[in-house]
Order: structure tokens, then sequence, then C-alpha cells
């Protein structure tokens, strides 16, 4: 796998239509496998309602929490990955495809008044007030960092306000992106700091012991992975 498309659901996202393939493998997060039916792979939560989950064709495979919990989990668990659908997916792909470079379109989890996906009013789930969120920044600059070190650029293609810190590029520039630089030894230091917390979760149900995690440290290794950008 070299290339992987990681699609969202944001209005935006529907510009990917008539996109030429320019992507090895396209990897449809939650509703986005309407938007192009030569997906991939459809990944969705656990509470995804049933009669939105696709029907697969030969060639493609559903995702679901039996696969990415595992994967998210490698990478050291949904309290410090961020616990919504575009880290998650962006997880597992890293984990599962090894790709060189997953490209985000319509992840941006910006959601000005009006119109927030494709398909009209949705839910927001990245901004619900959660343990695992209070940074959408910091995870995405959590992300880079994994993945930088496993030789794999995440990079986004949307244009518009974002959350996501990744570098911006178009689908013509994607056979050329390389992994951004971040400090190292950073990226070291906040990887020592969450090795300490030992905030893990191997059922991915983190909510269900929330006692055990300090908001305070949370937003103390949130500011330690932005660092890594700075």
């Amino acid at each position: 796998m070299t290339v992987v498309l990681m699609l969202g659901s944001a209005p935006m996202a529907l510009q990917a239509v008539g996109w030429p393939r320019r992507f090895d493998t396209l990897l449809a997060i939650n509703n986005a496998h309407r938007i192009r039916p030569d997906w991939d792979y459809a990944i969705y939560p656990w509470d995804f309602p049933p009669d939105r989950i696709p029907t697969p064709r030969p060639g493609q495979t559903l995702i679901t929490e039996t696969d990415f919990v595992l994967a998210q989990n490698a990478h050291g668990g949904f309290v410090y990955a961020g616990a919504t659908m575009a880290y998650t997916a962006a997880y597992w792909a890293l984990h599962t495809l090894r790709p060189r470079v997953i490209a985000a379109f319509g992840c941006d989890m910006h959601y000005p008044p009006g119109q927030t996906h494709f398909y009209g009013q949705g839910t927001p789930d990245p901004l619900r007030p959660d343990i695992t969120l209070r940074s959408l920044e910091a995870k995405s600059v959590r992300l880079m960092a994994l993945a930088a070190r496993q030789g794999c650029a995440m990079v986004n293609l949307s244009s518009g306000p974002s959350r996501l810190l990744f570098p911006r590029t178009t689908l013509a520039d994607l056979p050329t992106v390389k992994p951004h630089p971040l400090d190292p030894q950073k990226v070291e230091t906040a990887l020592q700091r969450e090795t300490a917390l030992h905030y893990h979760t191997p059922t991915g149900r983190y909510w269900e012991d929330l006692p055990r995690y300090d908001v305070a440290e949370i937003d103390a290794l949130d500011a330690l992975w932005l660092a890594c950008a700075e």
C-alpha cells in the first residue's frame, strides 16, 4: 500500500466524486462511502446506524471496532490518540496498511453554522466533551509524529479551516510528499510521558474508567505534543 485517501463527511468531501484515482486505497469514514462507490474500506463505530452500513462488493471490506481497537492500542490507545473516527481511521490505516502517505480530505473537524456534513446537518462528534478530545490539534500532531516514525506522511488535501495540523498538499503532489519533520527529542519526551501516565485501555472503552484520568495531566501531555510542531 502506498497512498491512502482517507475520506470524511465535510461538505467539501463531495469534491472527491470526480477525482481521478491518484491513490492506491480509498478509506471511507462513516457516511463517506456514499460519496464514491469505489471505496476499498469503510470504517465506522459500534453505534453507527445499521441502515447506513454499506453492503460491500467484491474487493471491499468493512472495518469495525473488532479491527480498529487492536490497531489503536498498538499506537497507545484511545486516550492518547483521540477517540474520534478521523484519528481512529488513520491509526487503523497506519497499523494495517502501512502506507507511505495518508491523505485526509473532508476530515477537518471544523463546524461553522449551517450545513456540517455533505448529507446535511449532522452531529459534530469531535466537539463532544470528552477527555480524549480536549485538543484536536495536539492529537493531530501526535498522529503525524507516530506516522513519520513509520515512514508515513500525514497530509491534508482540504483547503479550508482545519483542526488538523498536517501539511497541506494537492492530489497531484501526493507521489512526492514526505513525512513532515518534527523535533525527535520533543516527540520522545511526549512518548515517555505517555508511558509514565499509563493511561491504557485494552478494551477501548476508556469512558468506563474515567476516574483514572487526570484532566491536568492530559492537558500537559497535549502541550508536549503541540510543542513538537513548533
